[in-house]
């Protein structure tokens, strides 16, 4: 594959967020039809797909004490910024909060599931007494694919289907060896969006580790080991750094993290864990750059089959690319590489994905652990076989079978997930 190519790769899906994806998108879409309405908002219908749903409905907004769809909404309508994308969110005030609760509180917002097959799909309708518009986001978090204001369209255009932000033709053509040989060959100063990844996520991880955030899951893991209860040792911290990232991520820290193919926590899951075991060996800062690099491809190639959005938690694909990047820092060649993914598909595959959440952390200290065992593994010559579950000799397929079990066997347990969580809790 052409070194260009995979470049524009990297600078296609390695995005700053600021916030969780799925309520920002929300805002975003909001924050859009706020352009088009000049006079006082009489209604705000938010419809969105179940996936969105289970991902917006309880996490932590950036800065704010509130959260849900409803809110997220709000917000978004009343102060945020377009332009920036998904930073629609930066420097939102506590008096703009107010004014978001005050739609609520007003019963001008109304939530419901869209009649859509699309897995990310969120439809906004506002109205004033001389205004109606109407902004679609589909496929991808920024991907709006409509503005209409009073019945005529004032933009129609986006990508359908597309799951992923870069030319899918592109994609398809890139394996595992060519990533690898990427790695090896390209000039450091290219991967100036992957140092600045490193850069952000370990921000928003040691922000984690130091203050009270959601389930406190990366502080926890960090105090257990100075009380001696863990060892101090290459998984506890990968999972202790990266489970602090996404404890602060999920409960609504200001800091912006570098999303991976447009998830903040998947760039979270796919950065820390790498950098920890980097900074535990004592690696030089080339090699933390191309390892973190290789996890962001790998976990890009692996999304480009698997999609956005599915049953089954995005964050095992970033485990599987954070594998690869460990294998690379212990001196791993392709074999290892690979071989360090296809255990991590042998362990990981079947986490489900019950929504964006605090308990979010959790999975990704899981995938965390799960990354430096499997690297462990290969670099002793050990990988799954194909005589094992749905796991083939050659890596590309056992891929192939993970990301068709996320897309096509996952169907039914989506629409019963969703169910649950709608469900009146005791």
């Amino acid at each position: 594959m052409d070194h260009q190519k995979i470049i524009n790769i990297l600078e296609q899906e390695l995005v700053i967020a600021l916030g969780c994806t799925e309520p920002v998108a929300i805002a975003l879409a909001t924050a859009t039809a706020k352009k088009y309405i000049h006079s006082p908002v009489t209604g705000i219908q938010v419809k969105v797909s179940g996936n969105i749903l289970k991902n917006a409905k309880a996490v932590g907004i950036p800065g704010m004490k509130s959260t849900g769809i409803d809110f997220a909404a709000a917000i978004g309508f009343i102060a945020g910024n377009p332009d920036k994308k998904l930073e629609v969110l930066e420097n939102i005030t506590i008096s703009e909060e107010e004014l978001a609760l005050q739609l609520l509180q007003k019963g001008l917002i109304t939530v419901s599931i869209a009649d859509s097959p699309k897995k990310l799909y969120i439809e906004i309708i506002a109205t004033s007494d001389h205004e109606r518009v109407k902004v679609v986001i589909a496929d991808n978090h920024t991907n709006i694919t409509l503005i209409e204001s009073n019945g005529k369209d004032v933009f129609k255009g986006g990508c359908e289907h597309i799951g992923i932000l870069s030319d899918p033709d592109l994609l398809t053509g890139l394996t595992i060896a060519e990533i690898f040989e990427f790695i090896k060959t390209v000039n450091l100063e290219e991967l100036h969006l992957v140092k600045q990844s490193i850069e952000l996520n370990k921000a928003i991880g040691l922000e984690g580790l130091t203050n009270s955030y959601g389930l406190e899951v990366g502080k926890t893991i960090k105090e257990n080991i100075a009380k001696g209860y863990l060892s101090d040792d290459l998984a506890t911290s990968a999972m202790s750094l990266a489970a602090a990232g996404s404890d602060a991520r999920m409960a609504g820290s200001i800091l912006p993290v570098m999303a991976n193919t447009g998830s903040g926590n998947q760039g979270i899951a796919v950065t820390l864990p790498v950098v920890a075991v980097a900074e535990k060996l004592k690696a030089d800062q080339e090699t933390m750059i191309r390892a973190v690099a290789l996890s962001h491809l790998l976990t890009i190639h692996i999304k480009s089959k698997f999609g956005r959005l599915s049953a089954l938690c995005g964050v095992t694909a970033a485990g599987m690319g954070a594998s690869g990047g460990i294998a690379f820092l212990l001196g791993g060649e392709l074999f290892e590489i690979e071989a360090a993914v296809q255990n991590t598909i042998g362990n990981v595959t079947g986490m489900i994905c019950d929504g964006a959440k605090a308990g979010c952390a959790m999975k990704v200290s899981t995938c965390s652990n799960v990354a430096v065992q499997s690297a462990l593994l290969a670099m002793n010559q050990k990988k799954i076989q194909s005589t094992d579950g749905f796991i083939h000799n050659n890596v590309e397929k056992s891929i192939e079978s993970f990301c068709k079990l996320g897309n096509q066997g996952t169907l039914q347990t989506d629409q019963l997930i969703l169910e649950l969580m709608l469900e009146e809790k005791e």
